[in-house]
């Protein structure tokens, strides 16, 4: 897989709490987009903050997962051999997220991921705009001694079991996001 590079046409970083969204996380074979690939991709789409609606595939990589992100996520090799190629779940997911703003825990590391593999195997723009909840739990939450998405669920007594799975950690990060917006915003 290569990398691509410039990204020119991805959408912008966002302070803000809008009531309308896409939660999204991947679950990868690496953390870095032009040696590592998408093997999960999931979203929960929000109107009025309420979850409306889930997305999640698992992703067949070209090449095989390593022992230590299997045993990270728990997704296998054997878990894989059916599941679609790339270019078909990048495309039900662009589909899917549609033009909402994507909100995501450390959300820069899906969006490029994301980005590079819509552009790759579908030649497709992902142009949305984002809000990191890593962000906004930064400005929040000062004190905590990291702001990694299980502190963070933590400290708001959000339970985290089935972690490291995409629609699992949607969830978790919809769970922070919902109460950072209440506690930045007053709602």
């Amino acid at each position: 897989m290569t990398t691509l590079s410039g990204r020119i046409y991805k959408g912008k970083s966002i302070f803000d709490f809008p009531s309308d969204y896409t939660v999204i996380d991947i679950e990868t074979t690496g953390l870095y987009t032009g040696e590592s690939e998408i093997i999960e991709v999931s979203a929960i789409k929000c109107r009025g903050d309420e979850a409306v609606d889930t997305f999640s595939t698992l992703i067949h990589p070209q090449f095989p997962i390593s022992s230590f992100i299997a045993n990270l996520t728990g997704i296998t090799n054997e878990l894989v051999k059916d599941a679609p190629c790339a270019k078909e779940a990048l495309e039900e997911f662009y589909s899917f997220a549609g033009k909402d703003i994507l909100v995501g825990h450390n959300v820069n590391f899906d969006v490029n991921f994301l980005y590079d593999g819509l552009m790759l195997h579908n030649n497709l723009v992902l142009d949305n705009s984002f809000v990191d909840v890593l962000r906004l739990a930064r400005k929040a939450l000062p004190f905590l001694p990291n702001h990694r998405q299980m502190t963070v669920a933590a400290y708001y007594g959000i339970e985290t079991s089935g972690s490291h799975r995409a629609l699992r950690d949607c969830e978790i990060c919809n769970g922070n996001y919902l109460q950072l917006k209440r506690q930045l915003c007053g709602q």
